[in-house]
């Protein structure tokens, strides 16, 4: 199930102020293994540290990427930003609210889609788009207006009455994506927003966030798509176990790691902070 989040402006629409960002300061986060996660990461340590000392700021009008391994903590990231997650030591604040303290007002500020968040099987496009527009308090007519531009952008109309699980891949993805956006979040957070898309409709999504962008809005996406990353964001934050190792626009990046390409300088970067992962040196 989708998880969702109230609009600022119950009536639809952005309500972006210049003063809506993200700061993460000194974002740390530890799980607890158990014995069958420490057999299978092949640790005696019961602690798993997934992010360490993470500082960012984002700002309006951007497209912010995080990039790195598995296991980097790009995900733990955004779960924290999203108030999934407790940080274990630092915090966040979003629009100048606190994710732990003032969650219930960050999620009216975000768009929050993950791989793990999946939409009930049994139900169809077109009934979980005004399903989860009447839980962010949007009226029938916002409803319909957001349904119709987002299932007309995405191409959902073709398959917006059949069931969930009777989509493809992609299908999903795209439903999924209109079902985050209902609401016209100021803040929109993907985790991997287009993997499993085939490269026409991935071009879709990626020039919906462009326009998201232009709009004002924040883009926070993590991606293991390199060129992706470098046609998509305004600034990149590569982070290898857990910490941030590098940082800035792509031309600052290429600079500092005296790189050809984003993968060049990625490779430049793990090469001197981290080892390359049993799966291949595999990005997620």
């Amino acid at each position: 199930m989708l998880y969702w989040y109230h609009p600022i402006n119950p009536t639809g629409g952005s309500c972006l102020h210049e003063e809506i960002m993200i700061e993460i300061q000194n974002l740390t986060k530890i799980y607890k293994l158990n014995k069958k996660q420490m057999a299978e990461q092949k640790t005696k340590n019961a602690l798993k540290v997934a992010v360490d000392d993470l500082s960012l700021s984002l700002k309006p009008g951007e497209i912010y990427g995080l990039l790195g391994p598995n296991g980097a903590g790009k995900t733990t990231t955004l779960r924290c930003i999203a108030t999934l997650l407790k940080p274990t030591e630092g915090h966040i604040t979003v629009g100048g609210y606190d994710t732990i303290k003032d969650s219930a007002k960050v999620r009216r500020q975000i768009g929050f889609l993950t791989n793990d968040i999946k939409l009930d099987p049994q139900f169809s496009p077109a009934y979980l788009i005004r399903f989860f527009g009447q839980l962010h308090g949007l009226d029938d007519e916002t409803i319909r207006r957001r349904q119709e531009e987002l299932f007309t952008y995405f191409g959902i109309h073709d398959f917006e009455n059949k069931k969930v699980d009777e989509l493809s891949t992609g299908m999903k993805q795209k439903a999924a994506i209109a079902v985050s956006l209902v609401h016209d979040p100021d803040i929109i957070i993907f985790d991997e927003p287009t993997s499993g898309l085939d490269i026409i409709t991935a071009r879709g999504v990626t020039d919906y966030l462009k326009e998201m962008k232009n709009a004002g809005k924040i883009v926070l996406i993590s991606t293991h798509i390199m060129s992706e990353a470098e046609k998509l964001c305004d600034r990149i934050g590569i982070i290898i176990n857990g910490r941030k190792v590098c940082e800035g626009t792509l031309a600052q990046i290429l600079a500092e790691t005296h790189a050809q390409d984003l993968e060049d300088a990625f490779f430049h970067l793990y090469t001197t902070h981290g080892h390359l992962e049993e799966e291949g040196g595999a990005f997620r």
